[in-house]
């Protein structure tokens, strides 16, 4: 809400400002101003600042509003250059405005290409996927063509006696912005990441559990929260976003449950070596235990058990709530934590633990889940991790059958 606000406000402010000169030059440049303020909210809202998660309710919603501003973005910059607005008429060009308006041209055609990149994870029309390194390349170029459409708005040609509120209003969020890719190009990466030495490795089949201790200060975090982690000394710096899989503990040592899913991951514990240092920037994440909730079911799929296995191991004899876990897999021996979680069960009389293996037990459904809680599931809320398919499946079904949950709670982090 807060940033489609943002970019209105900048194309009510271009509309009002050129309204003078034309319906057709105050909507073009409405829709340039709007642009401008997308483009920089959007690379604002790519630097992960701590303070703008609160507003957005946890990164993974705050990277979705990143992307569609990156495609209002586009379609806005496309609208502005169909509609050119025509001033040569009213204003005194100069060389610096002439050069302003030829860089526009570069900026928009370069923007709108990185922007479709930026869009695109599957090819059309095929069963490729691009790549993660050349759209993590490619995306880091964002900053750079945005300067030139900043400046491009800065310096092209205007009308004398224009209100100012409009430049002033552009160049703020244009420096912000720029600010913020600069941040994380050049200083993100050696201020934020704390470092830590790889203590274990156990491998489950395509699942790798690796655990770290602190070099130096730890990380605070909350059960369920992620961190990003990259391995610069096993040639593997670009850091990916993993559910940290273990309560907090007093000295520091945390847990990374790694499922191989794409080429970064399924060579990173190939590359791996006791001693090893790693980096992890964090946390992010609102994906906690919530307490007033008396009765919950909390729904895993896959390697979406990691947040709730740090969800049990935090649980203490204070907590006296009513937890049914029920994590599905395809076969028992990808439940690779389930030992683990049959002890915590044991120490703690309100949580059951129910494993599923689809392979043997067939299609889990809403139906299913009903069978194994031992509470109504219309009184309870639902944390869900996992596939979004089965997510959705799951609370239709539970929709149709009367036994829609109180609330349902999930976190889809994507960073593409």
């Amino acid at each position: 809400m807060l940033a489609t606000l943002a970019v209105l406000y900048a194309a009510v402010l271009g509309a009002q400002t050129y309204a003078p000169y034309g319906a057709d030059i105050a909507l073009g440049i409405a829709l340039g101003a709007a642009s401008i303020a997308a483009m920089s909210l959007t690379l604002i809202l790519s630097a992960r600042p701590r303070w703008a998660e609160p507003l957005f309710g946890g990164l993974d919603r705050m990277y979705k509003v990143h992307k569609w501003l990156g495609i209002a973005a586009l379609a806005l910059m496309i609208g502005h250059n169909t509609l050119e607005p025509e001033l040569e008429n009213v204003v005194r060009e100069t060389r610096l405005g002439e050069f302003a308006s030829d860089v526009g041209e570069v900026a928009f055609n370069g923007l709108i290409g990185l922007i479709l990149i930026s869009w695109i994870k599957r090819i059309p029309f095929t069963r490729l996927e691009l790549p993660w390194s050349i759209w993590r390349f490619t995306h880091r170029f964002t900053g750079l063509l945005f300067a030139v459409a900043a400046l491009h708005q800065f310096a092209v040609d205007k009308p004398s006696g224009l209100d100012g509120t409009l430049d002033l209003y552009l160049n703020a969020l244009s420096l912000a912005g720029l600010a913020a890719w600069l941040f994380m190009q050049f200083v993100a990466p050696y201020l934020r990441p704390r470092a830590f030495v790889l203590e274990n490795i156990d491998r489950h089949g395509s699942v790798a559990e690796v655990t770290l201790r602190p070099e130096g200060r730890a990380l605070r975090w909350r059960p369920g929260q992620f961190a990003f982690l990259s391995a610069p000394d096993a040639g593997m710096a670009e850091a990916h976003p993993f559910t940290i899989a273990s309560a907090p503990r007093a000295d520091g040592h945390l847990r990374f449950g790694i499922k191989a899913l794409g080429g970064w991951t399924r060579r990173l514990p190939e590359r791996l070596a006791h001693g090893q240092r790693l980096r992890v920037e964090g946390p992010y994440g609102r994906f906690v235990f919530r307490k007033r909730a008396r009765r919950q079911v909390w729904l895993a799929g896959g390697i979406g058990i990691t947040p709730f296995l740090a969800w049990a191991e935090a649980l203490t004899d204070t907590d006296q709530q009513e937890i049914a876990l029920v994590w599905v897999v395809t076969t028992r021996t990808e439940a690779f934590a389930a030992e683990r979680l049959a002890a915590i069960a044991a120490r703690h009389a309100g949580l059951t633990v129910h494993i599923v293996a689809s392979a043997e037990d067939g299609r889990f459904t809403a139906q299913r889940l009903t069978q194994l809680v031992p509470f109504p599931l219309h009184e309870s809320e639902l944390f869900y991790c996992g596939p979004t398919g089965l997510r959705d499946a799951v609370v239709s079904g539970l929709q149709a059958a009367g036994q829609r949950p109180r609330r349902v709670h999930h976190e889809a982090f994507e960073l593409r």
